[in-house]
């Protein structure tokens, strides 16, 4: 009976999946027959399908007023629960290395494959100077990663990374007071189930959201695909669909074993196409946790791997600032040869990646340490230019980073639950 049930669930789950993945193809097909035209002085002259954008930006409001408090109660509320505190630094510490670590794997990856696909076979003879706001130092940069100025910035969605740091220690104040056993951190949970609870409610509009999203994307950008952002495109674009199935594979064999990769293609389509939708990691952690939920992942696992993820975890976005790097250096005419500049690049690469996915077209940040870094001189044209390659590869570089935090706890999960956990996981379904 129970294997039926699941044929059924199995069943729904792809069935709404294909009712997406047809919004989004048409969403495409009016964006593209209905472009956004531009006169020569970049005005608007007909909006054509970006009018559509509002509907994808209630889905995104949506989620975006459910994530902090779903953020906040289900790290605080698992930290807080939990009998054994040593567990909790060992989840926190293997998901943050093991992010590292794919992170610095992906830009490896991209700078073999710009070596042999340049982006940018000439230089760019002529370029117009951008605008540049003022730059904000490293140290103060470092500072609001972590922490903000002011309680109430931690309800905003810009502050991903510092919300989760009040989580953990808000979380650690509850086991180490009240205790995991407390009225408070019994709340805590429930208010995590409720959440999530909320966000299957509001799934049910994702459909038209994803075809509005789509129809402004390429009705926005579709006219700028040309040329050298084409040939950019079309390495990233495919290396993003490899990297899922095999890049992924092996993470997921490495942390589950046997059953494991099978198990994880069953459930990674759910976050790769709400994640490839919305442009955004944040809005992705609820489907993140459902399928790792479905899976078997332990909870107190799931609810601080997938959150951190949504902020730290960028492989995607590692692809993307090797690929920015790798087409200035084109732009600019400056040769790609130094093994210095690769190692610099993978180093800039997996840093400026940090808390770039909380924002849908994020990574304004990353980009400007990116530029400042590599292009000092010419920072006020390289910014542009990076600020665009970063728009037209948003969609699957949010895809692989955000589906990559449901494959992270595969490997986070047999460090702490042991290299046998998924077995036991089958081992329970079938009894």
């Amino acid at each position: 009976m129970s294997t039926q049930l699941n044929k059924k669930s199995v069943a729904r789950n792809y069935a709404f999946l294909a009712v997406m993945l047809g919004s989004m193809i048409l969403g495409s097909i009016v964006g593209w027959i209905f472009p956004e035209v531009r006169d020569a002085n970049d005005e608007v002259i007909s909006a054509g399908a970006t009018v559509l954008e509002p509907l994808g930006t209630l889905f995104l409001n949506m989620m975006f007023c459910i994530v902090v408090p779903m953020v906040f109660s289900s790290i605080a509320g698992s930290v807080a629960t939990m009998k054994s505190r040593k567990r909790a630094g060992k989840i926190m510490g293997t998901t943050v290395l093991t992010f590292i670590i794919t992170g610095a794997i992906a830009a490896v990856i991209m700078i073999v494959i710009m070596k042999i696909f340049p982006p940018v076979l000439e230089p760019w003879s002529t370029l117009t100077e951008g605008v540049v706001d003022d730059p904000i130092s490293i140290p103060d940069l470092i500072v609001n990663f972590f922490t903000v100025g002011d309680f109430s910035a931690l309800l905003s969605r810009s502050a991903m990374l510092p919300l989760i740091v009040f989580s953990i220690l808000f979380g650690f104040g509850v086991n180490l007071g009240p205790g995991p056993d407390s009225l408070i951190a019994k709340f805590l949970t429930s208010l995590s189930d409720a959440m999530m609870k909320v966000v299957q409610l509001v799934t049910y509009y994702a459909p038209i959201a994803f075809f509005g999203f789509f129809a402004n994307l390429v009705a926005t950008y579709g006219s700028q695909i040309a040329q050298d952002y084409a040939r950019a495109l079309i390495v990233y674009y495919p290396l993003c669909f490899i990297y899922i199935f095999v890049a992924f594979p092996l993470f997921a064999w490495f942390g589950g074993g046997k059953g494991a990769v099978k198990e994880m293609f069953k459930h990674i389509a759910r976050p790769a196409i709400t994640s490839l939708g919305t442009c955004s990691s944040v809005a992705t952690i609820p489907t993140n946790m459902e399928e790792a939920e479905a899976t078997g992942i332990s909870k107190d696992v799931s609810e601080i791997v997938v959150p951190l993820g949504a902020t730290m975890h960028m492989d995607g976005s590692c692809f993307s600032c090797i690929l920015k790097i790798v087409f200035l250096f084109g732009v600019f005419g400056k040769p790609f040869d130094s093994v210095g500049d690769m190692a610099l690049m993978v180093v800039v690469a997996v840093l400026s990646s940090v808390g770039m996915s909380g924002v849908p077209g994020g990574g304004y940040i990353g980009e400007f340490i990116m530029c400042s870094v590599f292009f000092p001189e010419q920072l006020a044209i390289a910014y542009p230019i990076a600020i665009t390659i970063g728009n037209l590869v948003d969609p699957p570089a949010t895809m692989i980073n955000s589906s990559g935090d449901y494959v992270v706890s595969y490997v986070v999960s047999r460090f702490v639950d042991g290299k046998d956990w998924f077995q036991k996981v089958l081992a329970s379904r079938n009894s």
